[in-house]
């Protein structure tokens, strides 16, 4: 089969300037969409040691060949960008609807460059692309620029992803918005939005113009999936309970990470915050991305103090406000969401952030005199939507926190920089190395920072060998059957990086993990297979997967050795190591003399450098990145 060209928006926003190429079809098989193509485009085009808020910085939107087909979890975006969070490359993703419709107008990727001299956004109508002033706009929360948006093209027919009041003030952890509550939240790249001032890209919803290549073929592969939700528990209870559904599990098992990850235990507070409550309580509505009939977002209102307009917390979340900050209350964690949708910035870093404030509050590192008069006391909820609003704001110590945790504890200095729960500078998601050795690993050596998306977890490997989870997982060569989590032999690191392999071939064709991973979603490696035949005609193999998916890898880690970035950096916070102090965990710990052994065996199994931690020349070649090893 001819493998279809990507059509690659170019905008200057310097110039001012708009143009459109083709990628050739051989090309873009190699880097089949996501980051992978961002990656590609940036590599070739981006010289080394950049800045993340120069003009020079390329921000990239990508899409893949699948995106708006009529299957559940195609509808996701991936941007791409040099981060101000980590210095590294950055990668963020986001569903929605937004993605859907960016397709429909006939792009694969839409790459921006420069700086606008005054704010602007940018209007996709098919072949009709304009860049328009948005003055107007600057300083509004979403909800009310993507009013005003509409209002001002006369169509309600539209998709806006874009920032808020954090990406205009250069919070480092800021997002892209859409929907007002589908973010592109990881590693700042609504930042780099800001210091391009550029507001939003929005697009019209036309009509939705990808074709099967085989229509009965992909009817065959989808048409029972009412009935795989109804046999799958955990799908299931993902569409009622929301990613928040596992909390109070994770806290019976003393892994809630509580207090700035002081504990893993968290009784007062643990059952108040979880998806259970949440549906008893909260809920409104379970909201969905384009052709999706999971349904697991959520959706939540509390009269007179949170919006449904604005979604609801997932269990990140409801983690990084909750436990992380040691508070007991679902609405004080709801209405930090919608503070973090209103003004655009990432929820992980942001509670992460906030709960290392706390932390070095009680240290005496802060004082009142830093802080405004607050009193920054874990469990103490009244502050935190005062904290969310000062760091979009920059103002007081909102400034500092604005930078994340990392850059915060170097300026504070001394006993701080112990306090910072990160990886490269980026917030720890919630899960509990201590519990998932191999999730910790991945943490470490994860190109873009901490990632609890970038490999399957720990958990799958002492599901019951009959089960859906352990087939799925021996497509990829997984079938050791573990009694308990907490070992990281040769083999939990094999399985680390197979399905990091897996995970970023999800991340390159932009399929949701939900629906597309390895263990417990809708559909499992054979199914992708059969959606590249059918969905557009690509005859392919696990093989040349797998292969699409370390390549992605390969060129992030080349990206970042070459921004000067080494083995010294997979590295995770000193306090992973410690005992757990109490609760059901208390005495586990992740050892860490074997935790550098697995690092070894990581980089050997990779390919890379075990003294560097980076790629080989080799191990590029073998990818077909030679073009990077002749630059």
């Amino acid at each position: 089969m001819m493998f279809p060209e990507a059509k690659i928006l170019d905008v200057d926003l310097t110039n001012q300037k708009i143009s459109v190429r083709s990628l050739p079809g051989e090309i873009y098989r190699l880097y089949p969409g996501g980051s992978s193509l961002g990656l590609y485009l940036i590599l070739q085009e981006m010289q080394a040691g950049i800045e993340p808020f120069s003009p020079d910085n390329m921000l990239v939107f990508t899409v893949s060949p699948f995106t708006g087909l009529p299957v559940a979890g195609l509808s996701r975006v991936v941007v791409t960008t040099k981060s101000p969070l980590t210095g590294t490359i950055g990668d963020s993703q986001a569903g929605g609807f937004f993605p859907a419709y960016l397709k429909a107008n006939g792009y694969d990727a839409v790459v921006f460059k420069g700086r606008a001299a005054n704010p602007v956004y940018l209007f996709v109508n098919g072949d009709k692309v304009e860049l328009r002033p948005a003055d107007h706009l600057w300083g509004k929360v979403t909800g009310d620029a993507e009013r005003l948006i509409k209002e001002e093209l006369g169509d309600e027919g539209l998709e806006i992803a874009q920032i808020g009041p954090g990406g205009e003030n250069l919070v480092r952890y800021a997002a892209i918005m859409n929907m007002c509550n589908r973010a592109n939240g990881r590693n700042g790249t609504g930042a780099v939005m800001g210091s391009k001032n550029l507001k939003a890209l929005v697009v019209k919803k036309n009509k939705i113009a990808v074709k099967a290549f085989d229509k009965e073929g992909l009817t065959t592969l989808t048409k029972n999936v009412k009935e795989r939700i109804r046999n799958n528990e955990s799908i299931d209870g993902l569409g009622e309970f929301g990613t928040d559904g596992d909390l109070d599990g994770f806290n019976e098992l003393g892994f809630l990470p509580t207090n700035n990850w002081q504990t893993g235990w968290f009784p007062e507070g643990a059952e108040s915050i979880c998806g259970t409550t949440m549906a008893e309580t909260i809920l409104v509505k379970r909201d969905t991305c384009y052709t999706c009939p999971v349904r697991c977002k959520r959706v939540v209102e509390v009269p007179g103090k949170v919006d449904p307009f604005y979604g609801g917390p997932e269990y990140e979340t409801c983690a990084a406000f909750g436990s992380y900050c040691g508070i007991t209350d679902l609405e004080t964690v709801a209405l930090a969401n919608q503070l973090c949708n209103m003004y655009g910035i990432d929820t992980i870093s942001c509670g992460g952030t906030i709960a290392f404030a706390m932390e070095c509050f009680e240290k005496g590192l802060f004082n009142t005199d830093d802080t405004g008069g607050m009193e920054l006391k874990f469990g103490k909820g009244d502050n935190l939507a005062i904290l969310i609003e000062m760091i979009a704001k920059r103002q007081g110590i909102g400034d500092l926190l604005a930078e994340g945790s990392y850059r915060a504890a170097q300026k504070v200095g001394g006993e701080a920089l112990k306090l910072s729960i990160s990886v490269k500078g980026q917030e720890l998601p919630a899960h509990m190395p201590q519990f998932k050795p191999a999730v910790g690993l991945i943490y470490a050596v994860n190109p873009f920072g901490a990632d609890h998306q970038s490999s399957e977890h720990d958990t799958f490997l002492v599901a019951d060998p009959d089960s859906q989870e352990r087939r799925w997982l021996g497509q990829l060569g997984v079938y050791k059957q573990y009694q308990d989590t907490f070992d990281l032999d040769d083999d939990k690191v094999r399985f680390a990086f197979d399905t990091q392999c897996f995970f970023s071939i999800l991340d390159t064709l932009c399929l949701c993990q939900f629906v597309w991973g390895p263990a417990w979603e809708l559909y499992g490696p054979d199914d992708i297979i059969q959606l590249c035949k059918y969905g557009i005609g690509w005859e392919t193999s696990l093989f040349e997967l797998m292969r699409v998916g370390e390549r992605r890898i390969n060129m992030m880690r080349y990206f970042n050795a070459r921004e000067g970035f080494t083995r010294s950096d997979d590295a995770l916070p000193e306090r992973l190591f410690d005992p757990m102090p109490d609760g059901p965990s208390k005495g586990i710990t992740l050892d860490k003399e074997e935790f550098e052994q697995a690092l070894n065996t990581y980089y050997q199994f990779a390919g890379w450098d075990v003294k560097t931690g980076n790629p080989t020349e080799t191990n590029l070649r073998k990818l077909s990145l030679d073009w990077v090893v002749k630059r």
